[in-house]
């Protein structure tokens, strides 16, 4: 394991312990970026495997979380590069098989998982990357900015403009849930 001379005291010092500390961070990401429930756990092995290799690289210049996030952005953007996600169809109903398997009651947590998800998926991803970590995932604009890359006022633009996308589409569908 690599120990983590840079990085401020009471941190994480080796691998285990940023991946105890961290993989459930690293999970939601890749579910706030877009990616399919099935690919999370092999994207989220990818940037442990990164971890692994960089970590002695670390400068502790942002916070870990921040440098994970990196990570994950970098993996998911191969993800969606590759050859076979690009050719992957979703279908509105489950196979044959999978509906006579029998069925469970709704649940709550996954109905508006599955509702954020959506709305989302209507956001780029620079929108959605700001949304995510600001208002999700609890970093500052600072660290966002930092994050993505670009300046602070350009992030909090993204951030009202992410805002106001997810309005606007709420504002249909109730609408469109109205008028039925």
């Amino acid at each position: 394991m690599f120990p983590l001379t840079l990085l401020k005291p009471g941190a994480a010092s080796t691998v285990r312990e940023v991946f105890d500390e961290h993989a459930g961070y690293v999970w939601r990401t890749f579910r706030h970026l877009g990616i399919s429930e099935a690919d999370v756990p092999d994207l989220c092995q990818e940037v442990f495997v990164v971890v692994h290799r960089k970590l002695g690289e670390f400068e502790g210049r942002s916070s870990l979380k921040t440098w994970l996030y990196g990570i994950c952005l970098r993996v998911a953007s191969d993800h969606r590069r590759r050859a076979h996600v690009r050719n992957e169809r979703a279908h509105a109903e489950p196979g044959e098989h999978l509906a006579a398997s029998g069925s469970f009651g709704p649940d709550a947590r996954v109905e508006a998982r599955a509702e954020l998800q959506a709305l989302l998926a209507e956001l780029d991803d620079d929108k959605r990357t700001v949304l995510v970590l600001y208002e999700l995932e609890g970093l500052t604009m600072k660290e966002v900015a930092e994050v993505v890359g670009c300046p602070l006022q350009t992030a909090y633009s993204r951030l009202h403009a992410a805002r106001a996308r997810m309005l606007e589409v709420l504002t249909a569908a109730r609408e469109q849930g109205s008028e039925r």
